[in-house]
């Protein structure tokens, strides 16, 4: 069955505006332009939006959604059966924080006492989905599925302590690359210090540290955006590249 741009707008419940941009940045284009220059889709545009909306639901960023459904080895079929297994562990992900709010409520009301461990783990396991959500796919491929398995592992045992720590020093490391950024010398002891502090930080859940893995990492974080954003939005400004050369310059 062939849809105009407003019957498939209110049939996938999306806007004609939102259609129109996927159209322009070459995300989904109609199957043809009638005669009345009106877009028109098929069923097989009617697949790809319903794969974009999943994708959308699991916070893809646009850009890497083009990327991988244009990619020539891209499978629907693969694709539906990674997007349930993604949506499942954020459906687990919900789950545990419903019950970590459950037991909380539970311990307010003097039914249970938590240990401190206890009330963090839920937040500890939505950073694990979040992650995997975001960035599996290129850190899977990249380091491959057991060291990630055994960093997720290291992550989530990690005492309320350590998860402080580890904030604390990836604020710290913000905060010295802003300081940097002012006034760059990769031979200085803040450049130094800030190679110090994101090694820190990494074996906070890396289980084996080489030189050849942290410029790996800074690698995927200067070529991928959403990497580069976190970092750039967080410092508020351009950092990602110092970061880079930095970590380059002390793994040499």
């Amino acid at each position: 069955m062939d849809y105009t741009i407003k019957k498939l707008a209110q049939l996938a419940g999306v806007s004609t505006r939102t259609l129109r941009y996927y159209d322009q940045i070459g995300l989904l284009k109609p199957s043809k332009i009638n005669d009345s220059n009106y877009r028109i889709y098929n069923e097989k545009n009617v697949n790809k939006l319903q794969q974009i909306l999943y994708y959308r639901s699991l916070d893809f960023p646009l850009i890497k959604i083009k990327q991988i459904m244009n990619d020539p080895n891209f499978s629907q079929v693969q694709a539906l059966k990674e997007q349930r297994e993604l949506l499942l562990k954020k459906q687990h992900e919900v789950n545990s924080l419903l019950a970590n709010i459950d037991q909380t409520l539970k311990n307010y009301d003097g039914e249970i006492k938590m240990t401190d461990s206890e009330k963090f783990a839920a937040f500890k396991q939505e950073k694990i989905t979040d992650n995997e959500t975001k960035y599996g796919h290129e850190i899977r491929d990249k380091y491959g599925a057991e060291m990630i398995n055994d960093s997720n592992e290291k992550f989530d045992s990690l005492t309320e302590n350590d998860f402080n720590e580890m904030k604390e020093t990836e604020n710290n490391l913000i905060s010295d690359l802003v300081k940097l950024k002012i006034k760059p010398d990769l031979d200085s002891a803040l450049a130094k210090q800030i190679y110090q502090e994101h090694k820190k930080w990494l074996n906070f859940t890396w289980t084996n540290y080489t030189k050849k893995a942290h410029r790996g990492l800074v690698d995927l974080y200067k070529n991928d955006e959403r990497f580069k954003n976190y970092y750039d939005s967080r410092a508020g400004t351009d950092v990602v590249q110092l970061l880079h050369d930095v970590v380059y310059h002390y793994t040499k």
